[in-house]
């Protein structure tokens, strides 16, 4: 089993860096954001999926549960 600091390195090597306000890996490029519970909770498979994905140009969230609307607002507006 890998450890956080594992997932935290493929994220890194994806180009996604920490956000401490909003406690999120995001990639702006991507414009993708992993909520540290989702990966915490999640094994390296999914996040690798999550990783690889195509997103359609919006922001894309892999959070545990479905932030709330103004909280998705809120992650968007900091992120850019």
């Amino acid at each position: 089993m890998r450890t956080l600091a594992t997932k935290q390195h493929l994220l890194a090597d994806a180009g996604y860096v920490y956000n401490f306000d909003g406690e999120v890996y995001f990639n702006r490029k991507a414009k993708k954001a992993f909520s540290v519970e989702f990966v915490e909770d999640n094994d390296e498979e999914k996040l690798e999926q999550g990783i690889r994905q195509e997103t359609d140009g919006n922001w894309t969230f892999y959070f545990n549960s479905p932030p709330a609307e103004s909280v998705r607002r809120q992650l968007e507006a900091e992120l850019g």
